[in-house]
């Protein structure tokens, strides 16, 4: 049954990942996208309003598709005051409950009152006015996107969390350092 669960895990961060590892391309666009505005504006006096709009979709984006991933790598910003002097099993325990009482209702609060909102915009076909651009409801869906992604990671934690806590051999998690996109 552990290596179930434990397939299920796997399957579960290799989603997020993906998606993650695929965002981390907007980063690069986001920062040609500045370069360009930069250069058109202060070089050839010509402003571009639907060019400075895509890199704020971008930046949104890059961090609503991202967060998953972040959470997969478990590299949130966090207070370890306490937790880094716990026991493997203890971690184990903080995760379960923070992602069962925190993580995963602000998921669905968030998946839930953003329902009506997402679909007004694509009921309205919502666009920028003053010549940004025309799809601001696909932006807007993002924050639908967000906490789906998120929960996915949080069923993906809590089985690991719980794998840890019934004693399954785990294999423990790898450092990346210097990998790049």
């Amino acid at each position: 049954m552990t290596q179930q669960l434990f397939r299920w895990q796997q399957r579960l961060t290799g989603f997020t990942t993906r998606v993650g590892r695929s965002s981390a391309w907007l980063a690069l666009l986001l920062v040609l996208g500045m370069v360009l505005v930069v250069v058109l504006r202060y070089g050839f006096g010509i402003g571009n309003i639907a060019l400075q709009e895509s890199l704020t979709y971008l930046h949104g984006s890059l961090f609503m598709l991202g967060i998953a991933y972040t959470l997969a790598e478990d590299e949130h910003v966090r207070v370890d005051v306490l937790y880094q002097r716990f026991s493997p099993r203890g971690r184990a325990w903080v995760n379960v409950l923070g992602t069962l009482f925190l993580l995963l209702p602000v998921c669905g609060a968030l998946f839930w009152l953003s329902l009506d909102y997402v679909a007004s915009s694509w009921r309205e076909q919502e666009a920028s006015a003053n010549g940004g651009l025309p799809f601001v409801y696909l932006l807007k869906t993002l924050l639908l996107i967000l906490p789906a992604l998120l929960t996915v990671q949080a069923l993906a934690e809590l089985l690991r969390h719980s794998l840890t806590l019934l004693g399954a051999a785990l294999p423990a998690p790898q450092d990346h350092p210097g990998e790049g996109l």
